[in-house]
């Protein structure tokens, strides 16, 4: 008989449990603290739906840093990247919101120290053999230089972040070869993507010498270039002239998302 009343008061309080996990469920946690650094690829340049507190950052809730916040729900999210960073403007001004508790950081950077914009221009006004020069002398410094900045970014996001998931992203071929398209010759559509595969391979292996992931976004573009006909990509854009050469907002969602949804 001593037995009864503690077994039924323990029954009661197992059975309350079970009620309120049957009717709540279990909780939900918050996913990890998450920032985004880096250039106009990852601020969104091109998405449209510009937050107009950013400036001249142009950053974009169409943009695939504020897509997967949206669909993840990090316990915080820290969108620094900004239109026109090079490498010392990510260590400069974007790294204040990295700590020990950062789970997932995600870039693109590189480009604008390789003259993406110069090359893009000289291609666009000058003859073929001015774009393939110019091309050519992108190409040398991204294998000669950018690989010790990327060191740089990479370790000082990591001493900032340790604990950090860290996600380097590329960038796309702005091309589909070989078919009939108005504007550019084939000439320098063949430079230009090959200027950008210089490019990812140098990242990539910049990436994986820290321990980082690489996101090769090239195989969500593949058919979705320039030229294709299912364009992931503005080409020139008069107003606003910043969107010219960079993802769309369906870009961000179908070319860049999966690749990071993939990787983190």
């Amino acid at each position: 008989m001593r037995l009864t009343r503690p077994f039924t008061v323990l029954t009661a309080a197992v059975s309350a449990v079970v009620t309120a996990f049957v009717l709540t469920g279990p909780a939900q946690a918050a996913g990890p603290a998450y920032v985004a650094l880096g250039d106009s690829y990852s601020a969104g340049n091109g998405a449209g739906n510009y937050i107009s507190s950013s400036g001249d950052c142009h950053r974009s809730n169409s943009a695939y840093p504020a897509l997967w916040a949206s669909a993840h729900s990090p316990s915080s999210f820290t969108f620094a990247a900004c239109s026109g960073a090079v490498t010392s403007d990510v260590t400069g001004s974007q790294l204040g919101g990295l700590n020990s508790s950062t789970g997932l950081v995600t870039l693109t950077i590189g480009g604008n120290d390789a003259g993406f914009s110069d090359v893009i221009t000289t291609c666009v006004t000058g003859s073929d053999s001015t774009c393939v020069n110019r091309v050519n002398t992108a190409e040398n410094f991204v294998r000669s230089t950018l690989t010790g900045r990327l060191d740089t970014v990479y370790n000082a996001i990591h001493a900032k972040a340790p604990n950090a998931h860290v996600v380097v992203l590329g960038y796309p071929d702005l091309y589909t070869l070989n078919v009939f398209c108005i504007g550019l010759s084939a000439t320098k559509h063949q430079k230009i993507d090959e200027a950008a595969d210089v490019l990812d391979t140098t990242i990539a292996s910049a990436a994986a010498a820290h321990g980082f992931t690489f996101g090769d976004v090239r195989s969500t573009f593949k058919g979705h270039e320039l030229c294709s006909g299912d364009d992931y990509l503005h080409s020139l854009v008069i107003s606003p002239s910043f969107e010219s050469y960079h993802p769309t907002a369906t870009g961000h969602s179908a070319g860049y998302l999966p690749v990071l949804n993939a990787d983190d």
